[in-house]
């Protein structure tokens, strides 16, 4: 499968394709990896822009609109952190896998309110396959908690299309639970959400999707409560002497 996921840009709509990954101790991410297909004869990336959302319902407006046929397990309504190479937060470097690359099935277009949800699909695109290596400038700091991963490409010429991986996890992956499925929404759908197996591809039973990615960072050690009042009375000081730098 493949999702299209971009920034509002050179007149097209926003889309963000989202999947899962599970923290367990407070962390910083430092960069990650993506996969996907560049269509167009002649394709120029422009800015890479990634998202962090939390589970609905953070973030979110309850209750929800009505608009899809569930928000359980789906992003929130707003992101809960972003970095963006148009504001210097994130630096990319891309990589070719493969110039000709086939996906049997993506979603671009057709991501609709309920009842119309249920598209099949738009049929297979092709394209060069690329990885994306992300560096972010000051890394994403989250505490333990389920999120979702949105990186979107602005292509001139052509489209991206965040490509799907092995469902469920397997080695060299890491498998955690619940792995929920990947989901998708444009700009006429905002803030709403819909699967992009169960609701747009559908079927009897209908696929599901992980999206292929990889995040790096590090564990943030906490202190203990005994170190507590020590590191707050550092804190204090550091926020004086700014204070007195700005004053003088």
């Amino acid at each position: 499968m493949a999702a299209a996921s971009r920034p509002a840009a050179g007149g097209k709509i926003e889309i963000e394709a989202a999947d899962d990954f599970v923290i367990t101790g407070q962390t910083q991410i430092t960069s990650a990896t993506f996969i996907g297909v560049i269509t167009g004869a002649i394709p120029t990336v422009g800015e890479v822009a990634v998202e962090i959302y939390r589970v609905f319902p953070f973030d979110s407006v309850i209750p929800p609109s009505g608009n899809v046929p569930t928000r359980a397990n789906s992003p929130s309504d707003v992101a809960y952190d972003t970095r963006d190479s148009g504001l210097a937060t994130l630096s990319f470097l891309t990589s070719t896998l493969s110039p000709n690359f086939t996906a049997q099935n993506s979603v671009l277009n057709g991501i609709n309110k309920s009842p119309n949800q249920t598209t099949g699909g738009e049929g297979p695109v092709s394209g060069m396959e690329v990885q994306f290596t992300v560096n972010f400038v000051t890394p994403f700091d989250l505490a333990t908690n389920h999120y979702f991963f949105i990186p979107q490409v602005q292509i001139t010429g052509g489209e991206f299309y965040w490509l799907s991986s092995v469902r469920p996890i397997v080695a060299p992956g890491t498998p955690f639970a619940p792995d929920l499925q990947a989901w998708t929404r444009n700009a006429n759908l905002d803030p709403d959400w819909l699967r992009i197996g169960t609701d747009i591809v559908g079927g009897d039973p209908p696929p599901t999707f992980d999206e292929a990615f990889t995040l790096t960072g590090q564990t943030v050690a906490v202190p203990e409560p005994a170190s507590l009042p020590l590191l707050a009375a550092g804190l204090s000081a550091l926020v004086f002497a700014r204070r007195r730098k700005k004053t003088a």
